[in-house]
């Protein structure tokens, strides 16, 4: 049975597959092949991909993941199509669903929207009401670093506060655009700010995301 996340894992690599190695991407510094590199080694060499989050690892993730850019650009898309290897935890249905929905929704987005001629994606409304319950649970996470206090909220009226303080942002969009607001895409997201001029222009700026 088909599941958001493997129907987003598909699509993210049919996008890698056509872009090609060497097509920019959203994420600072990295081409495709840097891009597809970090999915295959967050999936399949968890002894290093905790070095995102743990500065102990940081050294070991950066040689890992220098490992893996060195590989052929097919390989790694290959990889990142057939899935995690089976005995791990990204295997899981629901660890898989949690875990890979958004994340590989922001990447195809990273990928689509580095280039000149992208066109908005429109999204089913299960897909969306799915990103929208993830982006609830982590909101206050990927808000955590915001400079001013941060309101998400959708057209219908449904709001989720992603940082406490004053003044208060407001940003209104699509659950998808939210998503990549609050990842650090602020630039590249389809919404509207409401708030004090200086704090939208603190908020536009900081670093947003996990």
């Amino acid at each position: 049975m088909s599941t958001h996340a493997k129907r987003e894992r598909l699509l993210l690599a049919d996008l890698l597959e056509a872009a090609g190695p060497d097509a920019p991407t959203l994420c600072d510094g990295w081409l495709t092949r840097d891009l597809a590199a970090h999915l295959v080694v967050r999936e399949r060499r968890l002894d290093a991909s905790g070095g995102t989050m743990v500065p102990a690892l940081a050294n070991r993730l950066a040689r890992v993941q220098g490992e893996y850019v060195a590989k052929p650009y097919e390989e790694l898309i290959q990889l990142i199509r057939s899935g995690p290897p089976r005995m791990s935890p990204f295997n899981i249905k629901q660890f898989d669903e949690a875990a890979n929905t958004a994340e590989f929704y922001i990447h195809a987005e990273d990928v689509r929207r580095a280039q000149p001629d992208w066109t908005p994606r429109e999204l089913d409304r299960v897909f969306a009401d799915s990103l929208w319950s993830r982006l609830e649970k982590g909101a206050r996470l990927m808000g955590r670093k915001a400079p001013v206090g941060l309101v998400l909220r959708l057209a219908d009226g449904r709001t989720a506060v992603a940082h406490r303080g004053t003044p208060v942002v407001t940003v209104t969009g699509e659950p998808g655009e939210l998503v990549l607001f609050l990842s650090g895409r602020q630039s590249t997201a389809d919404v509207e700010l409401e708030g004090d001029k200086d704090a939208v222009a603190k908020l536009m700026d900081a670093k947003l995301g996990v």
